[in-house]
């Protein structure tokens, strides 16, 4: 039986699912839609797992509203899938048992800026672009940016992390309490806004990264930093990728608190060049951020430019005009879509893995020789200050053969990673397409720990099903 089948199979009975369909359309008039394009348009995955789309979607506007409606589910045992921005990359905004999905486009607003204690209380809809518009006239920003302008609640239920990350942190570092609706209806509080407490369980943490699996979040404290008095980016060419990690390594070694510092092989500087309109020399490429005062955003720059040049690199040209920054960084992140110019008409992959900065270097050129002996197209860029990068993989998924190729790929990327005491994902989460490589990661005592606590806070099975492990 295939992996579709089985999950037909576990479906609610459809009485089950119109009773929810119709006490829903009663609670919230037009904000129900069951159109076949809305539908399919919620299971939208960015990647090569297929289309599943929920039953119905809902546009809730309160945290009593997403309490009620997953009241009504729970009475029925129908699923219940959050939605955001719906960026994530593997598959976790699909609907495999079908169900009901929470679009939270209409849950958007800030609630409260507390600039002097740097934090903020937000709903999970709005986005990080939106956050930061909002906050630029009170002196400080949100500093975690994955490319994608994807909503806070989504990249808090991810783990999301991005290029800011090496001097930031991820998620997992910048939430400082949630508000969750439980599969019971029920709403709980992580946390408190204070910036550190020893009290209980850190169940803030359990749920950012927990990929709406074990509840619904509907409100978030988040840590927020100062706008920096000076930022400078830059571009800096180098002879290989080994040489750019190794500039990398010593550059994080040396306490150079560099605030971005990204990696680009040689063919994803080809393919940004035809997309961005860059004229940037086609070899592996690191951009830099640096965040400061004037004086020592010029000394860091300096001393990075003096590093690179120790590994054949240079010279670093950077800027601090911040119209030369945005079209730099608006150019990483439209990475995706210049991977898509170089092979139209081919199904992009992307995925990504993580390991320690000291295996970077090793693992990046091992990746590579795979690529070439695999006979693929992947360029490859990477958030090295962390040792996470990502390979952008164009497949053809009409050549059977070709598919097969990239499959395998996939499979000793991770095992190359693990091998490396590294992880499976970085950023991009497990979702369904990594469920598989969970139990080399972890270990059945530690995936039997989260099924233990997935049933005592979703003992139905409706919060997600489907993602991460199965129960």
């Amino acid at each position: 039986m295939v992996l579709t089948e089985a999950w037909e199979e576990l479906r609610p009975d459809r009485n089950a699912v119109e009773t929810v369909i119709s006490a829903l359309a009663a609670m919230v008039g037009n904000r129900l839609v069951t159109s076949q394009a809305v539908r399919e348009q919620h299971g939208n995955t960015l990647t090569w797992v297929g289309n599943q789309p929920p039953d119905a979607v809902v546009f809730p506007q309160t945290t009593e509203e997403v309490q009620q409606i997953v009241r009504l589910c729970a009475a029925e045992r129908v699923p219940v899938i959050a939605f955001g921005a719906g960026t994530s990359l593997e598959g976790q905004v699909n609907a495999p048992r079908g169900g009901i999905c929470l679009d939270f486009r209409d849950m958007n607003r800030v609630l409260a800026v507390h600039a002097e204690d740097l934090d903020c209380v937000i709903e999970p809809g709005i986005t990080r672009k939106q956050l930061n518009e909002q906050l630029r006239d009170q002196g400080v920003f949100f500093p975690i940016d994955p490319g994608a302008d994807a909503s806070l609640g989504g990249m808090a239920a991810t783990r999301a992390s991005g290029t800011n990350a090496v001097r930031y942190g991820t998620m997992k570092d910048n939430v400082l309490a949630l508000k969750v609706v439980l599969a019971s209806g029920e709403l709980m509080s992580t946390s408190r806004r204070a910036k550190k407490t020893a009290s209980g369980y850190d169940l803030t943490r359990l749920i950012v990264g927990s990929e709406g699996t074990l509840g619904i979040i509907t409100e978030l404290t988040l840590r927020l930093a100062g706008i920096p008095e000076a930022i400078s980016s830059g571009v800096c060419p180098f002879p290989s990728v080994e040489a750019a990690c190794n500039a990398t390594i010593l550059t994080i070694q040396s306490g150079i608190p560099v605030a971005r510092i990204e990696l680009l092989d040689a063919l994803q500087v080809r393919a940004s060049n035809l997309y961005s309109k860059l004229t940037l020399p086609e070899t592996p490429m690191l951009f830099l951020e640096f965040h400061g005062s004037d004086a020592s955003v010029a000394e860091q720059s300096q001393r990075f430019g003096e590093i690179a040049q120790e590994f054949g690199g240079g010279p670093f040209d950077w800027a601090t005009k911040a119209e030369d920054r945005s079209r730099l960084w608006q150019a990483r992140h439209d990475a995706y879509w210049a991977q898509r110019g170089l092979r139209p008409n081919t199904q992009p992959v992307a995925t990504d893995v993580c390991v320690p900065i000291s295996r970077l270097a090793e693992c990046l050129t091992a990746t590579q020789r795979d690529i070439a002996e695999s006979q693929l197209l992947a360029p490859i860029v990477g958030h090295v200050g962390d040792g996470n990068f990502h390979v952008g993989l164009l497949v053809d998924m009409n050549d059977e053969e070709e598919a097969t190729r990239v499959r395998s790929f996939l499979e000793r990327l991770t095992e190359r990673a693990l091998a490396m005491d590294g992880t499976c994902t970085g950023e991009h989460g497990i979702g369904q397409g990594k469920m598989k490589y969970l139990p080399a990661e972890h270990g059945q005592p530690a995936l039997d720990a989260m099924r233990a606590i997935k049933r005592a806070l979703d003992p139905l099975d409706i919060m997600n099903p489907g993602k991460i492990f199965s129960l």
